[in-house]
């Protein structure tokens, strides 16, 4: 979902990062788009369930994705500049 949006989030095209590395205290997933950002009154909401800025859209996605990661004890963070892209940094913990 998350790489989904990262694309969706470019309509003319971009670049889409993805990251994994090891850290002391688990493993940090980092998916970076070059899209459009993420409005502040947005990004004050996200994760929220039927919060969209998609003319088709459920507002499911980023609330069920927020809540996986929460079952698996996971944390994630969101920056996003307008006009610069987002960046979802995510933590698994390591066992």
């Amino acid at each position: 979902n998350l790489i989904k949006n990262a694309v969706e989030s470019m309509p003319d095209g971009g670049k889409v990062d993805i990251t994994a590395k090891a850290e002391s205290d688990g493993i940090l997933v980092t998916i970076r788009d070059e899209g459009v950002g993420i409005p502040e009154a947005v990004m004050k909401r996200i994760g929220e369930p039927f919060l969209t800025t998609k003319e088709k859209g459920t507002g499911l996605g980023l609330m069920v994705t927020f809540n996986i990661l929460e079952n698996h004890n996971g944390t994630i963070r969101v920056d996003s500049q307008p006009e610069k892209g987002t960046v979802f940094h995510i933590m698994f913990p390591a066992k």
